[in-house]
């Protein structure tokens, strides 16, 4: 396949006033995102994740390496025509409600007339913030700003959209919303670059992830591939009887296998707070 984004041996330095030494802040980092995948950057806090998307972007030049948008160098402003950026702290101006919002960067991106306001249309209505269109974005929570910033990242219907933390500081029924969004993206074929630290978000909507530590890549490839156990199979019974259970623990140990573990299925903190507060509200 195509790849839509290449980095190849990036590294990127900061000098520090009076120091001899630069802070490197990235060190000899290559990936690559093929066209429709969503990959997703993970790291701690300082390890180098959003210095690398700047990389991409144009917005920082690497002091060694290059990056590439579907074949383009990121230093020349062709290569970004065809992207669509959500930074990790947007800042929109509190008086302008979604839809003059959506209308400014639409302008500057070059939209206007019938297209321009089809694509606000489609825009609010894939990020369901049509009935907040007319509110000013000062009365948004955090959530809806982020959905907003996100239909701002769309508005020049780009190839790729790279998104920096884009759940930060949102509560877990916004972030799943920004979730369920990410993935209409990836049915849609769009290739979704994002960093995050939140492993759970990353492992549900994410093909290929590089985790990031210090500056260096130091794990990357196929998610699936990754996060297997080698030598471990994991069997998810339902409505299993216990004497089933027993007959099947019977015959994988006279087969020379073991049991390393067995306990009744567990559901995540996440969709167990998201099931109360969605039965509380219903009520």
């Amino acid at each position: 396949m195509t790849d839509a984004i290449t980095v190849t041996s990036v590294s990127k330095s900061f000098p520090i006033p009076f120091q001899r030494r630069p802070m490197v802040a990235v060190r000899d980092v290559s990936f690559r995102v093929e066209a429709g995948q969503v990959y997703g950057l993970l790291g701690p806090n300082g390890s180098g994740k959003s210095t690398t998307l700047k990389m991409i972007l144009g917005l920082v030049r690497p002091t060694r390496g290059t990056t590439e948008i579907f074949g383009r160098d990121s230093e020349f402003v062709a290569s970004r025509t065809s992207v669509g950026f959500l930074p990790e702290s947007p800042y929109f101006p509190k008086y302008l409600t979604g839809e003059e919002m959506l209308r400014f960067y639409g302008k500057v991106c070059g939209l206007g007339g019938s297209e321009l306001r089809t694509r606000i249309d489609t825009l609010l209505e894939l990020v369901r913030l049509t009935n907040a269109r007319t509110r000013r974005l000062g009365g948004y929570s955090k959530g809806m700003l982020q959905r907003i910033g996100l239909a701002q990242a769309l508005i020049n219907d780009p190839k790729v959209v790279i998104l920096d933390e884009p759940t930060a500081g949102v509560d877990p029924a916004g972030s799943r919303e920004i979730r369920d969004l990410i993935l209409d993206l990836k049915a849609r074929g769009m290739t979704v670059l994002l960093s995050s630290h939140l492993l759970e978000q990353v492992q549900e909507v994410c093909d290929r992830v590089g985790i990031l530590a210090q500056g260096e890549l130091v794990r990357e490839g196929p998610l699936r591939e990754l996060i297997a156990i080698e030598n471990r199979t994991q069997l998810v019974l339902e409505n299993a009887s216990v004497e089933l259970i027993g007959e099947i623990e019977t015959r994988a140990l006279a087969a020379g296998a073991q049991v390393v573990e067995k306990r009744n299925s567990e559901t995540t903190l996440e969709k167990l707070f998201l099931e109360a507060t969605q039965s509380a509200t219903r009520r």
